[in-house]
């Protein structure tokens, strides 16, 4: 078994090496700081063009940053290496959307439809159906009746109702607002908790 004394040279290579890391360390986060808001403006300038956002342009950049550090390989012109490291992930970003197509929009499968979109659909209507029949005056009658499956004219709704069909575009438009308040009533925003 070889063991390593102080004086041997194998240690004092391994103490070099350790000194070199805990120097490349602080090296490497100086350079960071010091490159971050250059790193911002550049991605923050391509991204636009390049159809991505600034900040995974900013993170590929930031990791090819640290690959070359750990290589132990430091560019000699950060700025310099920053820029075109920012040009080249845009240009990758670039190519990589002219590449990949967009799916074909594919048809709804209407043949099987899970249950909560059905249990939904129910309880909106039976919410809509209350809050109809609490309107005031005629209005139940005359929104059940433009709610209705069959969709009825108007001449229709008012025989109906026993109203002129000149009153009915009022008629429902009062109704409608009513409603329409009943509603937002109903599913406001609660306030603040905690601040009576």
């Amino acid at each position: 078994m070889n063991t390593i004394t102080p004086g041997a040279p194998e240690h004092r290579t391994g103490a070099c090496q350790a000194e070199r890391t805990a120097g490349a360390t602080a090296t490497a986060g100086e350079l960071i700081a010091a490159l971050r808001p250059l790193l911002a403006a550049e991605a923050a300038a391509e991204a636009r063009a390049a159809g991505a956002e600034p900040a995974d342009l900013e993170q590929a950049v930031w990791l090819r940053l640290l690959e070359r550090l750990h290589a132990a390989d430091p560019p000699h012109d950060p700025a310099g290496w920053l820029r075109r490291a920012v040009r080249a992930e845009a240009r990758r970003c670039r190519r990589t959307a002219r590449r990949e197509g967009r799916y074909a929009p594919e048809p709804a499968d209407d043949a099987w439809r899970g249950p909560e979109p059905q249990v939904l659909a129910t309880l909106h209507g039976r919410s809509l159906r209350a809050a109809v029949r609490r309107l005031p005056g005629r209005c139940p009658r005359l929104v059940t009746a433009l709610l209705s499956p069959h969709d009825p004219t108007y001449r229709e709704i008012a025989g109906e109702l026993g109203i002129s069909q000149g009153s009915l575009g009022p008629a429902r438009s009062r109704c409608l607002g009513c409603l329409r308040r009943m509603l937002t009533a109903e599913v406001a925003v609660p306030g603040p908790r905690g601040k009576h």
